[in-house]
């Protein structure tokens, strides 16, 4: 298990150490090192040096690079997978699944490296040639978050490998275990020193805003809440730093009239429960048509409750911890406050005894203005709102900053496909729980963030377009 952090191609100490918890009883996994002013400015170095020769190198080798980092990922995906599970609590099932979606945005974009397209052509007036090409932006800073600690790192290292790019990774650091683990990868798959850096800085926002004020920080990829989002996109400002920004959800799951209720259930409990309910494109908010309101809330809960919880990497368990005592408290929060305001209680709702950072499978009824709907819950709760029109219920999932992805069950496609189009959110599922997947484009509208990640998209946030004009 490594602790140290990776600059230039070397494996250092800090100033520091920090410890990783396991959430699931408190205990201390390992101490990892922190990053002061010399090391972060180091790793910026580093990564500066190597930009311009690692930009030249073939994207036949690059790919090549990336492909290997995927089979040594595949090969070791039980190891990793107990990583994640004990340093973020979520149960080993969700870790091993993680685990394989992350090494697949290696091997995508293994294959993308050699296919970014480039254009050719007469211009419309005939006097010249118009030529496009694509060019690797420069040293970038990926900063991930500790929900999905194994693929949100993936999902910008791929990219950033794949261009041409150098990199400085800057991990949650509730979950750096992780991110070391799959640069340790990348390093036997034959990234060359200075490409990616990986550090954990003791004062992390004043050192991020150094990075982002000097010159030869051209990028920033971010994937967190829109809180500090917001933050980082004025600080990127000073310098029009380009920014690619995942940032928080509020999804709606909108469960039409003459949706097929088993179906619905089955697709929620897989769109609020992967993960524990501790992700962005997590349903967070579950709108049901009145005739069936009765008959779903009911399977639902039942669904909820039989759930198993308790600690992640334990046989049978189907819910683990939050990653932290002060998450599972913010929860814990939210809901009494619901139940204040009128929610009904179904199943769940009360914090358990003991150590750990539990909080068991929720689903409480609400009104349509409970404040418990403008909030990201992360966690393992699904409050319940009736509706009585297509139109209310499309009014209702559009009434938020946010708008990542949205959900939609029902048994008519027509139907379906017209309220998913009239759904302001980058991401659509229809009769689905989940569609992320390494070949499509991750991202979202209004204040859920700024480009995509994944797809063929994906590695364009790390390219810049360059026109050249050519006489004939």
């Amino acid at each position: 298990m490594r602790t140290q952090m990776y600059i230039d191609g070397q494996w250092v100490d800090g100033i520091a150490t920090l410890p990783v918890i396991d959430p699931s009883d408190g205990s201390v996994i390992a101490e990892v090192a922190l990053a002061g002013e010399e090391q972060c400015e180091a790793a910026l170095a580093a990564a500066d040096r190597a930009a311009a020769s690692w930009a030249k190198t073939a994207p036949r080798v690059r790919s090549e690079i990336l492909r290997k980092a995927f089979e040594i990922m595949i090969a070791e995906a039980d190891e990793i997978a107990t990583i994640v599970s004990r340093e973020n609590g979520k149960v080993l099932s969700d870790a091993k699944g993680e685990v394989l979606y992350a090494a697949e945005f290696f091997r995508w974009f293994a294959e993308e490296t050699v296919r970014v397209p480039g254009d050719f052509r007469k211009s419309p007036s005939g006097d010249k040639r118009i030529l496009v090409t694509h060019q690797p932006i420069g040293v970038s800073l990926l900063i991930t978050p500790w929900n999905f600690p194994a693929a949100m790192a993936t999902r910008k290292i791929g990219p950033a490998i794949a261009a041409g790019c150098t990199m400085i990774l800057k991990p949650a650091t509730e979950t750096p275990l992780t991110a070391l683990a799959i640069v340790d990868i990348m390093e036997r798959a034959g990234v060359p020193k200075g490409v990616l850096n990986i550090i954990l800085p003791q004062k992390t926002g004043p050192s991020i805003s150094a990075m982002l004020h000097d010159p030869r920080l051209k990028n920033l990829s971010f994937t967190g809440s829109t809180e500090v989002g917001r933050v980082l996109i004025r600080e990127a400002a000073d310098r029009v730093i380009r920014c690619s920004m995942e940032l928080g959800g509020n999804a709606p799951f909108v469960v039409l009239e003459d949706a097929d209720v088993s179906s619905a259930v089955q697709g929620l409990m897989l769109a609020k429960m992967r993960n524990g309910g501790a992700a962005c494109t997590a349903a967070n908010r579950v709108y049901v048509h009145r005739s069936i309101a009765d008959q779903f809330t009911s399977e639902f809960s039942q669904a909820m409750s039989s759930l198993v919880m308790g600690r992640g990497t334990d046989s049978g368990i189907q819910l683990g911890a939050s990653v932290s005592l002060k998450e599972r408290n913010k929860i814990a929060e939210l809901v009494d406050a619901a139940v204040t305001a009128g929610g009904t209680i179904h199943t769940g709702g009360k914090t358990p005894d003991g150590e750990g950072a539990f909080y068991p499978a929720t689903v409480i009824s609400v009104d349509k203005d409970n404040d418990i709907l403008n909030h990201e819950v992360f966690g393992p709760v699904a409050p319940i709102v009736t509706f009585d029109t297509d139109e209310e219920a499309i009014a209702l999932a559009n009434g938020t900053d946010f708008g990542l992805i949205s959900y939609v069950f029902s048994q008519d496609l027509g139907r379906a496909i017209r309220t998913a189009e009239a759904l302001e959110s980058g991401m659509v599922a229809i009769n689905r729980g989940v569609i992320s997947d390494p070949a499509a484009p991750f991202g979202g509208v209004k204040q859920s963030g700024l480009g995509r990640e994944g797809g063929f998209d994906g590695i364009h946030e790390f390219l810049e377009t360059k026109y050249i004009g050519v006489e004939i």
